[in-house]
Protein backbone atom coordinates (compact mmCIF):
# COMPACT_ATOMS: atom_id res chain seq x y z
CA UNK A 1 0.00 0.00 0.00
CA UNK A 2 1.57 3.77 -0.80
CA UNK A 3 2.10 5.86 2.26
CA UNK A 4 -0.33 8.67 3.00
CA UNK A 5 1.91 11.42 4.26
CA UNK A 6 0.75 14.51 6.83
CA UNK A 7 0.34 17.39 5.79
CA UNK A 8 -0.59 19.00 2.60
CA UNK A 9 -4.50 18.42 1.94
CA UNK A 10 -5.39 17.10 -2.10
CA UNK A 11 -6.38 19.73 -3.90
CA UNK A 12 -9.02 17.84 -5.53
CA UNK A 13 -10.59 17.16 -2.30
CA UNK A 14 -12.40 19.24 0.15
CA UNK A 15 -10.78 19.30 3.26
CA UNK A 16 -12.54 19.47 6.73
CA UNK A 17 -11.23 22.71 7.86
CA UNK A 18 -9.18 24.34 4.42
CA UNK A 19 -6.22 24.60 6.19
CA UNK A 20 -4.06 21.53 6.35
CA UNK A 21 -1.98 22.57 9.94
CA UNK A 22 -5.07 22.08 11.69
CA UNK A 23 -4.25 19.04 12.98
CA UNK A 24 -0.41 19.07 13.18
CA UNK A 25 0.14 19.88 16.98
CA UNK A 26 3.18 19.75 19.07
CA UNK A 27 4.90 18.80 16.27
CA UNK A 28 8.02 20.18 14.45
CA UNK A 29 8.99 20.01 10.40
CA UNK A 30 11.59 17.89 9.33
CA UNK A 31 12.48 16.28 5.73
CA UNK A 32 11.05 12.88 6.65
CA UNK A 33 8.04 14.01 8.10
CA UNK A 34 7.53 15.56 11.81
CA UNK A 35 9.45 15.13 14.42
CA UNK A 36 8.40 15.83 18.29
CA UNK A 37 8.27 19.22 20.01
CA UNK A 38 9.02 19.65 23.58
CA UNK A 39 8.53 21.35 26.59
CA UNK A 40 9.83 24.20 28.37
CA UNK A 41 12.71 23.71 30.71
CA UNK A 42 12.89 25.92 33.25
CA UNK A 43 16.58 27.54 33.55
CA UNK A 44 17.34 30.59 35.38
CA UNK A 45 15.09 32.07 38.93
CA UNK A 46 12.24 34.00 38.66
CA UNK A 47 11.69 37.37 37.55
CA UNK A 48 9.56 39.14 40.58
CA UNK A 49 7.16 40.00 37.45
CA UNK A 50 6.22 38.78 34.02
CA UNK A 51 8.33 39.52 31.43
CA UNK A 52 7.76 41.91 29.10
CA UNK A 53 10.63 41.84 26.78
CA UNK A 54 14.14 39.93 26.62
CA UNK A 55 17.87 40.33 25.04
CA UNK A 56 21.33 38.56 25.20
CA UNK A 57 24.61 40.51 24.47
CA UNK A 58 28.16 39.20 23.66
CA UNK A 59 31.03 41.06 24.96
CA UNK A 60 34.47 40.67 23.28
CA UNK A 61 35.77 38.11 25.03
CA UNK A 62 32.37 35.85 23.97
CA UNK A 63 31.06 36.25 27.42
CA UNK A 64 27.70 36.20 27.41
CA UNK A 65 25.15 38.92 29.40
CA UNK A 66 21.57 38.53 29.85
CA UNK A 67 19.06 40.85 30.48
CA UNK A 68 15.23 40.82 30.82
CA UNK A 69 12.56 43.18 31.23
CA UNK A 70 8.92 43.47 33.50
CA UNK A 71 6.55 46.36 33.19
CA UNK A 72 8.69 48.54 34.88
CA UNK A 73 12.11 47.32 35.71
CA UNK A 74 15.36 46.16 33.68
CA UNK A 75 17.36 43.31 35.08
CA UNK A 76 20.65 41.48 34.10
CA UNK A 77 21.43 37.59 34.75
CA UNK A 78 23.68 36.33 37.26
CA UNK A 79 25.91 34.16 35.04
CA UNK A 80 26.73 31.99 37.90
CA UNK A 81 23.24 31.46 40.55
CA UNK A 82 20.92 32.34 37.34
CA UNK A 83 19.17 34.93 39.57
CA UNK A 84 18.32 38.49 38.06
CA UNK A 85 19.65 41.69 39.22
CA UNK A 86 17.75 44.93 39.21
CA UNK A 87 19.67 47.50 36.64
CA UNK A 88 17.24 49.76 36.33
CA UNK A 89 18.01 53.20 36.42
CA UNK A 90 18.75 54.27 39.88
CA UNK A 91 17.54 51.52 41.72
CA UNK A 92 14.02 52.85 40.40
CA UNK A 93 10.73 51.87 38.74
CA UNK A 94 10.32 53.44 35.36
CA UNK A 95 7.10 55.01 34.43
CA UNK A 96 5.13 51.83 33.80
CA UNK A 97 4.65 50.23 30.29
CA UNK A 98 1.67 50.32 28.28
CA UNK A 99 -0.25 47.36 28.34
CA UNK A 100 -0.19 46.77 24.19
CA UNK A 101 3.66 46.88 24.35
CA UNK A 102 6.60 45.37 25.31
CA UNK A 103 10.46 46.77 25.78
CA UNK A 104 12.95 46.17 23.18
CA UNK A 105 16.93 45.94 22.71
CA UNK A 106 19.52 46.35 20.70
CA UNK A 107 23.51 45.87 20.66
CA UNK A 108 25.65 48.49 19.67
CA UNK A 109 29.21 48.27 20.46
CA UNK A 110 29.72 46.95 24.16
CA UNK A 111 26.27 49.64 24.78
CA UNK A 112 22.99 47.70 25.10
CA UNK A 113 20.33 49.81 24.19
CA UNK A 114 16.65 49.36 25.70
CA UNK A 115 13.32 51.30 24.77
CA UNK A 116 9.59 52.01 25.69
CA UNK A 117 7.16 54.17 25.18
CA UNK A 118 7.24 55.91 27.99
CA UNK A 119 11.13 55.92 28.88
CA UNK A 120 13.68 58.05 27.69
CA UNK A 121 16.18 55.47 25.44
CA UNK A 122 18.09 53.53 28.23
CA UNK A 123 21.56 52.30 27.87
CA UNK A 124 23.73 49.68 29.53
CA UNK A 125 27.49 49.56 28.84
CA UNK A 126 28.55 45.61 29.30
CA UNK A 127 31.85 46.35 30.14
CA UNK A 128 31.73 48.35 32.48
CA UNK A 129 28.28 49.56 34.10
CA UNK A 130 25.82 48.34 36.93
CA UNK A 131 22.96 50.04 35.85
CA UNK A 132 20.79 51.51 32.87
CA UNK A 133 21.02 55.21 32.22
CA UNK A 134 19.66 58.20 29.86
CA UNK A 135 21.14 57.74 26.52
CA UNK A 136 22.93 61.05 25.46
CA UNK A 137 22.81 62.86 22.47
CA UNK A 138 18.89 63.60 23.24
CA UNK A 139 17.54 60.66 21.66
CA UNK A 140 13.82 60.64 20.25
CA UNK A 141 11.69 58.36 23.09
CA UNK A 142 10.51 55.31 20.70
CA UNK A 143 8.91 52.01 20.95
CA UNK A 144 11.11 50.45 18.70
CA UNK A 145 14.64 49.98 18.08
CA UNK A 146 17.17 48.07 15.69
CA UNK A 147 21.05 48.18 14.16
CA UNK A 148 21.32 49.03 10.61
CA UNK A 149 24.54 48.60 9.45
CA UNK A 150 26.41 51.49 11.51
CA UNK A 151 23.47 53.56 12.91
CA UNK A 152 21.04 52.86 15.52
CA UNK A 153 17.78 53.19 14.16
CA UNK A 154 14.42 54.18 15.93
CA UNK A 155 11.05 54.01 15.29
CA UNK A 156 7.46 54.01 16.73
CA UNK A 157 8.58 57.53 17.71
CA UNK A 158 6.03 59.03 20.31
CA UNK A 159 6.42 62.58 19.02
CA UNK A 160 6.07 61.38 15.16
CA UNK A 161 4.85 57.94 14.84
CA UNK A 162 5.23 58.11 11.07
CA UNK A 163 8.75 58.97 11.22
CA UNK A 164 12.38 56.88 11.22
CA UNK A 165 15.26 58.51 13.05
CA UNK A 166 18.80 57.25 12.79
CA UNK A 167 21.60 58.19 15.11
CA UNK A 168 25.14 59.00 13.61
CA UNK A 169 27.48 57.29 11.86
CA UNK A 170 29.04 55.00 14.71
CA UNK A 171 28.20 57.80 16.99
CA UNK A 172 24.93 56.69 19.22
CA UNK A 173 24.45 60.11 21.12
CA UNK A 174 24.65 61.77 17.66
CA UNK A 175 20.70 62.62 17.04
CA UNK A 176 20.84 65.60 15.38
CA UNK A 177 19.66 65.55 11.72
CA UNK A 178 22.65 66.49 9.37
CA UNK A 179 25.84 65.98 11.70
CA UNK A 180 27.68 62.85 11.26
CA UNK A 181 24.94 61.64 8.92
CA UNK A 182 22.03 61.22 11.63
CA UNK A 183 18.37 61.99 9.59
CA UNK A 184 15.20 61.13 10.51
CA UNK A 185 12.64 60.88 7.15
CA UNK A 186 8.66 61.41 7.55
CA UNK A 187 6.22 59.57 5.80
CA UNK A 188 3.51 61.43 4.16
CA UNK A 189 1.70 57.79 3.39
CA UNK A 190 1.49 53.97 5.21
CA UNK A 191 0.68 55.53 8.44
CA UNK A 192 2.43 54.91 11.62
CA UNK A 193 5.54 53.03 11.55
CA UNK A 194 5.72 49.33 13.74
CA UNK A 195 8.82 48.44 13.53
CA UNK A 196 12.58 47.92 11.22
CA UNK A 197 14.07 45.46 10.67
CA UNK A 198 17.86 45.80 10.82
CA UNK A 199 20.81 44.60 9.07
CA UNK A 200 22.92 45.89 5.93
CA UNK A 201 19.88 47.15 4.59
CA UNK A 202 16.80 48.14 6.60
CA UNK A 203 13.26 47.28 6.06
CA UNK A 204 10.50 49.49 7.29
CA UNK A 205 7.31 48.38 8.08
CA UNK A 206 3.97 50.61 8.23
CA UNK A 207 0.70 50.06 9.05
CA UNK A 208 0.29 49.48 5.46
CA UNK A 209 3.20 50.41 3.60
CA UNK A 210 6.43 48.11 2.87
CA UNK A 211 9.58 50.01 2.68
CA UNK A 212 12.97 49.36 2.31
CA UNK A 213 16.12 51.57 3.29
CA UNK A 214 19.44 51.19 1.57
CA UNK A 215 22.96 52.27 3.56
CA UNK A 216 24.59 54.82 0.73
CA UNK A 217 28.29 55.66 1.49
CA UNK A 218 29.04 59.48 2.01
CA UNK A 219 25.39 60.60 0.68
CA UNK A 220 23.15 62.78 2.98
CA UNK A 221 20.59 61.54 3.99
CA UNK A 222 22.60 58.24 4.53
CA UNK A 223 19.78 56.10 3.35
CA UNK A 224 17.75 55.97 0.57
CA UNK A 225 14.42 55.10 0.89
CA UNK A 226 12.62 53.07 -1.88
CA UNK A 227 8.87 51.85 -1.34
CA UNK A 228 8.64 47.56 -1.49
CA UNK A 229 4.32 47.28 -1.34
CA UNK A 230 1.50 49.61 -0.63
CA UNK A 231 -1.61 48.20 1.72
CA UNK A 232 0.86 45.77 3.30
CA UNK A 233 2.24 46.53 6.39
CA UNK A 234 3.38 45.04 10.06
CA UNK A 235 -0.27 43.98 12.18
CA UNK A 236 1.75 42.68 14.37
CA UNK A 237 4.66 44.92 15.79
CA UNK A 238 6.69 42.31 18.04
CA UNK A 239 6.13 39.67 14.84
CA UNK A 240 9.04 41.12 13.21
CA UNK A 241 11.85 38.08 12.55
CA UNK A 242 15.61 38.73 10.70
CA UNK A 243 16.49 35.45 9.65
CA UNK A 244 20.14 35.86 7.96
CA UNK A 245 19.13 37.42 4.88
CA UNK A 246 15.65 36.80 5.52
CA UNK A 247 12.80 38.95 7.25
CA UNK A 248 9.27 36.82 8.17
CA UNK A 249 6.13 39.23 10.14
CA UNK A 250 2.32 38.82 10.39
CA UNK A 251 0.43 41.91 8.44
CA UNK A 252 -3.22 42.29 7.65
CA UNK A 253 -2.97 39.69 4.65
CA UNK A 254 -1.34 37.46 6.43
CA UNK A 255 2.34 35.52 7.36
CA UNK A 256 4.84 37.17 4.46
CA UNK A 257 8.56 36.73 3.95
CA UNK A 258 10.73 39.18 2.58
CA UNK A 259 14.10 38.26 0.54
CA UNK A 260 16.12 38.79 -2.35
CA UNK A 261 13.29 37.61 -4.05
CA UNK A 262 10.63 40.22 -2.70
CA UNK A 263 7.89 39.51 -0.81
CA UNK A 264 6.01 36.36 -0.88
CA UNK A 265 2.96 34.53 0.97
CA UNK A 266 3.74 31.51 2.89
CA UNK A 267 0.79 31.03 4.65
CA UNK A 268 -2.08 31.99 1.86
CA UNK A 269 -3.81 28.09 1.98
CA UNK A 270 -2.13 26.64 4.86
CA UNK A 271 -2.23 28.42 7.83
CA UNK A 272 -3.65 32.40 7.53
CA UNK A 273 -7.10 31.59 7.81
CA UNK A 274 -6.99 29.35 10.85
CA UNK A 275 -4.91 31.65 12.29
CA UNK A 276 -6.86 34.88 11.77
CA UNK A 277 -9.98 32.77 13.64
CA UNK A 278 -7.79 31.95 16.32
CA UNK A 279 -5.42 35.01 16.98
CA UNK A 280 -6.95 37.36 20.08
CA UNK A 281 -6.31 41.14 18.42
CA UNK A 282 -6.58 42.85 21.03
CA UNK A 283 -3.53 40.94 22.57
CA UNK A 284 -0.87 41.74 19.79
CA UNK A 285 1.92 42.51 22.67
CA UNK A 286 1.80 38.86 22.90
CA UNK A 287 2.22 37.80 19.04
CA UNK A 288 5.92 37.25 19.44
CA UNK A 289 7.90 36.26 16.59
CA UNK A 290 11.58 34.38 17.09
CA UNK A 291 14.20 32.38 15.19
CA UNK A 292 15.03 28.95 15.84
CA UNK A 293 19.15 29.39 15.62
CA UNK A 294 19.83 25.77 15.63
CA UNK A 295 17.36 25.31 12.27
CA UNK A 296 15.69 26.87 9.91
CA UNK A 297 12.43 27.59 11.79
CA UNK A 298 10.93 30.41 13.06
CA UNK A 299 8.54 30.46 15.71
CA UNK A 300 5.55 33.54 16.18
CA UNK A 301 3.90 32.59 19.75
CA UNK A 302 0.67 34.16 20.62
CA UNK A 303 -2.74 34.06 23.02
CA UNK A 304 -5.56 32.69 21.26
CA UNK A 305 -8.99 33.76 22.02
CA UNK A 306 -9.53 30.84 24.07
CA UNK A 307 -6.53 31.46 26.12
CA UNK A 308 -5.53 33.07 29.25
CA UNK A 309 -4.77 36.59 30.12
CA UNK A 310 -1.00 37.97 29.81
CA UNK A 311 -0.05 34.32 28.53
CA UNK A 312 0.69 33.40 24.70
CA UNK A 313 -0.64 29.49 24.43
CA UNK A 314 0.54 28.55 21.23
CA UNK A 315 3.15 28.93 18.57
CA UNK A 316 2.66 28.68 14.76
CA UNK A 317 6.52 27.10 13.48
CA UNK A 318 7.73 27.64 9.95
CA UNK A 319 10.62 25.88 8.22
CA UNK A 320 11.27 28.09 5.37
CA UNK A 321 13.87 25.56 4.08
CA UNK A 322 10.70 23.12 3.97
CA UNK A 323 8.23 25.75 3.58
CA UNK A 324 5.94 23.91 6.16
CA UNK A 325 4.39 24.74 8.77
CA UNK A 326 3.10 23.11 12.03
CA UNK A 327 1.67 24.29 15.43
CA UNK A 328 3.03 23.50 19.45
CA UNK A 329 0.75 23.98 22.44
CA UNK A 330 2.90 26.07 24.54
CA UNK A 331 2.52 28.57 27.47
CA UNK A 332 4.36 31.14 28.37
CA UNK A 333 5.10 35.59 28.51
CA UNK A 334 7.96 36.54 25.72
CA UNK A 335 9.60 34.32 23.14
CA UNK A 336 12.78 35.32 22.54
CA UNK A 337 16.70 33.50 20.81
CA UNK A 338 19.17 33.59 23.63
CA UNK A 339 22.19 32.40 24.62
CA UNK A 340 22.52 30.55 27.75
CA UNK A 341 25.25 31.55 30.01
CA UNK A 342 28.19 29.37 30.31
CA UNK A 343 28.78 27.05 33.60
CA UNK A 344 31.25 25.11 35.23
CA UNK A 345 30.85 22.06 36.79
CA UNK A 346 32.08 24.13 40.25
CA UNK A 347 29.90 26.68 39.90
CA UNK A 348 26.85 24.35 40.61
CA UNK A 349 26.79 24.68 44.25
CA UNK A 350 25.67 27.89 43.87
CA UNK A 351 22.75 26.98 41.65
CA UNK A 352 21.94 23.46 43.86
CA UNK A 353 23.68 21.48 45.89
CA UNK A 354 22.10 18.83 44.78
CA UNK A 355 22.57 17.03 41.51
CA UNK A 356 19.12 15.46 41.33
CA UNK A 357 17.64 19.11 41.96
CA UNK A 358 18.93 20.41 38.92
CA UNK A 359 16.06 21.33 36.62
CA UNK A 360 18.91 21.08 34.10
CA UNK A 361 20.75 18.17 32.15
CA UNK A 362 24.34 18.39 32.91
CA UNK A 363 25.20 17.97 29.39
CA UNK A 364 24.12 21.40 28.83
CA UNK A 365 26.57 22.47 31.24
CA UNK A 366 29.17 24.07 28.53
CA UNK A 367 30.85 27.72 27.31
CA UNK A 368 27.99 29.93 25.59
CA UNK A 369 28.57 29.32 22.08
CA UNK A 370 25.58 28.51 20.38
CA UNK A 371 22.13 30.46 20.77
CA UNK A 372 19.08 28.55 21.31
CA UNK A 373 15.12 29.40 21.09
CA UNK A 374 13.48 30.19 24.52
CA UNK A 375 10.55 31.45 26.33
CA UNK A 376 9.33 32.74 30.01
CA UNK A 377 7.05 30.69 31.67
CA UNK A 378 3.73 31.71 33.39
CA UNK A 379 6.09 31.73 36.46
CA UNK A 380 8.20 34.73 35.08
CA UNK A 381 11.44 32.05 34.42
CA UNK A 382 13.81 31.97 31.32
CA UNK A 383 13.03 28.49 30.22
CA UNK A 384 14.19 26.25 27.16
CA UNK A 385 12.65 23.83 24.57
CA UNK A 386 14.45 21.11 26.02
CA UNK A 387 11.96 19.55 27.87
CA UNK A 388 10.42 16.31 27.72
CA UNK A 389 8.07 15.64 24.09
CA UNK A 390 4.55 17.13 24.34
CA UNK A 391 1.70 15.12 23.00
CA UNK A 392 1.92 15.24 18.97
CA UNK A 393 -1.58 14.82 16.94
CA UNK A 394 -0.82 14.05 13.68
CA UNK A 395 -3.86 14.05 10.70
CA UNK A 396 -2.92 12.65 6.99
CA UNK A 397 -5.43 14.63 3.98
CA UNK A 398 -8.98 13.51 3.52
CA UNK A 399 -8.83 10.74 1.06
CA UNK A 400 -11.13 9.03 -1.03
CA UNK A 401 -10.69 6.46 -4.70
CA UNK A 402 -12.91 8.08 -6.93
CA UNK A 403 -16.92 7.21 -6.78
CA UNK A 404 -15.83 4.32 -4.49
CA UNK A 405 -16.83 3.28 -0.95
CA UNK A 406 -13.58 1.99 1.05
CA UNK A 407 -13.40 -0.88 4.14
CA UNK A 408 -10.69 0.17 6.38
CA UNK A 409 -9.50 -2.51 7.78
CA UNK A 410 -6.33 -0.48 9.69
CA UNK A 411 -3.47 2.12 9.40
CA UNK A 412 -0.17 1.16 9.83
CA UNK A 413 2.05 4.00 11.52
CA UNK A 414 5.13 5.00 9.56
CA UNK A 415 7.21 6.24 13.13
CA UNK A 416 9.45 4.86 15.44
CA UNK A 417 7.79 5.61 18.57
CA UNK A 418 6.84 2.82 20.44
CA UNK A 419 3.53 3.88 21.76
CA UNK A 420 1.24 5.53 18.88
CA UNK A 421 -2.77 5.57 19.16
CA UNK A 422 -4.54 5.51 15.30
CA UNK A 423 -8.37 6.41 14.61
CA UNK A 424 -10.28 7.67 11.84
CA UNK A 425 -11.94 10.78 10.84
CA UNK A 426 -14.46 9.57 8.14
CA UNK A 427 -17.62 11.08 6.70
CA UNK A 428 -19.90 9.70 3.66
CA UNK A 429 -20.55 13.31 1.63
CA UNK A 430 -18.13 16.40 1.54
CA UNK A 431 -21.88 18.01 3.43
CA UNK A 432 -21.40 16.17 6.33
CA UNK A 433 -19.44 16.77 9.47
CA UNK A 434 -16.90 14.02 10.54
CA UNK A 435 -17.12 11.47 12.86
CA UNK A 436 -14.05 10.13 14.95
CA UNK A 437 -13.75 6.56 15.72
CA UNK A 438 -12.18 4.90 18.77
CA UNK A 439 -8.71 5.34 19.15
CA UNK A 440 -6.96 1.61 18.84
CA UNK A 441 -3.37 1.56 20.13
CA UNK A 442 -0.22 -0.13 17.89
CA UNK A 443 -0.05 -3.89 18.26
CA UNK A 444 2.93 -6.42 17.47
CA UNK A 445 2.68 -6.36 13.84
CA UNK A 446 2.83 -2.32 13.78
CA UNK A 447 -0.66 -1.62 12.97
CA UNK A 448 -3.83 0.57 15.02
CA UNK A 449 -6.44 -2.36 13.95
CA UNK A 450 -9.65 -0.34 12.93
CA UNK A 451 -13.01 -1.08 11.12
CA UNK A 452 -14.96 1.31 8.89
CA UNK A 453 -16.65 1.50 5.66
CA UNK A 454 -17.09 4.79 4.32
CA UNK A 455 -16.56 7.29 1.94
CA UNK A 456 -13.99 9.74 2.86
CA UNK A 457 -11.68 8.82 5.46
CA UNK A 458 -8.48 10.70 6.96
CA UNK A 459 -6.10 8.63 9.44
CA UNK A 460 -5.25 10.29 12.64
CA UNK A 461 -2.50 9.54 15.23
CA UNK A 462 -1.87 10.56 18.48
CA UNK A 463 1.80 10.00 20.02
CA UNK A 464 1.56 10.79 24.00
CA UNK A 465 3.35 13.14 26.01
CA UNK A 466 7.26 11.85 27.10
CA UNK A 467 7.13 9.47 24.43
CA UNK A 468 10.31 8.81 23.20
CA UNK A 469 10.17 8.94 18.90
CA UNK A 470 12.61 10.90 16.14
CA UNK A 471 10.02 10.82 13.03
CA UNK A 472 6.49 10.57 11.95
CA UNK A 473 6.11 10.48 8.45
CA UNK A 474 2.74 9.14 7.15
CA UNK A 475 0.58 6.40 7.71
CA UNK A 476 -0.21 2.95 5.37
CA UNK A 477 -3.58 2.04 4.93
CA UNK A 478 -5.34 -1.45 4.83
CA UNK A 479 -8.11 -0.81 2.86
CA UNK A 480 -10.17 -2.41 0.47
CA UNK A 481 -13.26 -1.13 -2.08
CA UNK A 482 -16.52 -1.84 -1.17
CA UNK A 483 -18.72 -0.18 -3.79
CA UNK A 484 -20.24 2.75 -5.20
CA UNK A 485 -22.68 2.72 -3.14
Amino acid sequence: MPVIPFGPHRPDISDLNGEHTQFINNVLPRTDGYGPAKSLDAFSGALVAACRGAFYARKTDGTIVVFAATASRLYVMNNSTLAWTDVSKGGVAYSTLPNTDNWQFAQFGNNVVAVQANVTPQVFDISVSSAFADLGGSPPTSRYITVGGRFLVMSGLISNPNRVHWSGLDAITTWTAGTSFSNFVDFPDGGVVRGVAGGEFGLILQESATRRMVYVPGASPAFQIERLAEEIGLLGPYSLIRAGGRVFFYSSVGFLEFSAGGIKAIGKEMVDRTFALDLDTANLRLLVGAQDPESTRVFWAYKSLAGSSNLFDKARVYDYALQRWSVISVSGEYLVSIVKPGLTLEGLDSISSSIDALTFSLDEVSAAVLSSLAAFDSSHRLSLFSGSNLEATLETAEQAIADRRVFVRGIRPMTDAATVYGSIKYRATQQAAATTTAETLINAEGVCPQRRDTRYARARLRIPAATLWTYASGVEPDFTSTGAR
